[in-house]
């Protein structure tokens, strides 16, 4: 995955309602992320691949970054 990716995810994290990102489970979470970042820019299978699994290992602190917006 390369850093223009890395970019474009998280600022799809920043862009997304904070009640969205707290209401998903994880999966339904990493779905939407994906899906939006894939309009945006298409992406190969490995590239999927590796986002999905970038993702799932990133939903605590995605949560957390939803949480602290909030306040």
């Amino acid at each position: 995955m390369n850093s223009q990716i890395l970019r474009q995810i998280w600022s799809l994290v920043e862009q997304t309602q904070s009640s969205t990102l707290l209401k998903l489970s994880d999966t339904d979470l990493v779905k939407q992320l994906l899906m939006q970042l894939d309009s945006q820019q298409a992406l190969s299978c490995e590239e999927i691949n590796s986002v999905n699994s970038y993702l799932f290992s990133r939903t605590n602190l995605i949560r957390d970054l939803a949480i602290a917006r909030l306040t």
